[in-house]
């Protein structure tokens, strides 16, 4: 296996290092999969306190003979500069790279252009089948820890689970927080873009237009009419989506189609590593813990990606 150190977008505004990880000689072109984080700025290696979930995949794909591109997120390079831009998206945010990243494999002689990958993790996973519409084309799609559902919606639901386990004197603060900030979410959609773009819903920088483009491209859409092959895993203690809600909800807007794959693992947290805590107020000390994403999840991407391209 080896690591090459490129540049993604080399000519645009905002060029991104990456990590190509190709395997070992094979005869014949490789399968490849892009990589695309979950929500805020994040490294290639999608670190969060001591855990490194993109190195792992890319480490075990590879090691399966699946070579995979992994790349800084824009926010964690020019966040900085993106955070006055009240017009962001998750186009400019996430979209625009994750189909600059799928060109760059498609430009690889090394690759197989007809068996590019997508896996998106988190909101990268929500994400995912619009990056295939708007431009990815891949040969098929791997959620993980993702969801159908509007982003907000899931914000409340983390919002209110924390506020069970407060006591009696926090609720109350929180309770009209939590008040406050669903009234916030219910107006988005009445907003004109120009007065979402000046309205901020979550701490300095997030405006509702960010909310009020992702939510008018509802994951639903681009799923109902999706043929492509698509592989949807969620970890059982995963605390950031649930299982009613989200893979459920995904079950739900897909059924039993034969170009769906399901798979919920026991015991795996949101970074498909071994729970800790189990709750979502702990979610800093649970990923504190180093660890690793578990080989099962590994296995069974790598066999799904086989399948699909010996098919």
């Amino acid at each position: 296996m080896g690591e090459e150190k490129i540049v993604l977008g080399a000519k645009t505004k905002y060029p991104l290092n990456g990590i190509l990880t190709i395997p070992d000689e094979t005869k014949g072109l490789f399968s490849a999969v892009v990589l695309v984080q979950g929500s805020g700025p994040s490294n290639m290696d999608e670190k969060i306190g001591n855990i490194y979930p993109f190195k792992d995949l890319a480490e075990g794909l590879s090691g399966k003979g699946i070579a995979v591109l992994r790349y800084d997120k824009r926010t964690f390079v020019y966040g900085k500069e993106m955070r006055n831009d009240t017009a962001i998206t998750v186009k400019e945010e996430t979209i625009e790279d994750a189909i600059l990243a799928a060109e760059f494999l498609r430009r690889d002689a090394r690759i197989d252009s007809n068996k590019i990958f997508i896996i998106g993790h988190s909101l990268g996973g929500m994400l995912a089948p619009r990056i295939d519409a708007e431009g990815g084309n891949f040969a098929g799609i791997i959620i993980m820890g993702g969801s159908p559902r509007k982003f907000e919606e899931i914000l409340m639901d983390q919002n209110n689970e924390v506020l069970h386990s407060l006591n009696k004197l926090l609720k109350g603060i929180a309770r009209k927080q939590i008040a406050a900030l669903s009234s916030k979410f219910d107006n988005i959609y009445n907003l004109n873009d120009e007065e979402a773009k000046s309205t901020r819903v979550l701490g300095k920088h997030v405006r509702a237009y960010y909310l009020k483009e992702m939510g008018e491209h509802p994951s639903a859409n681009y799923l109902k009419v999706l043929k492509k092959p698509i592989f949807i895993l969620q970890g059982e203690k995963d605390f950031h989506v649930s299982i009613e809600k989200d893979f459920n909800g995904y079950k739900t807007i897909l059924g039993d189609r034969p170009n769906v794959t399901y798979k919920l693992y026991p015991n795996l947290n949101h970074a498909f590593m071994p729970s800790v805590y189990g709750e979502i107020r702990k979610a800093k000390k649970e990923y504190k813990v180093a660890q690793h994403v578990d080989q099962q999840v590994i296995n069974d991407v790598s066999d799904w990606i086989q399948e699909e391209t010996d098919s």
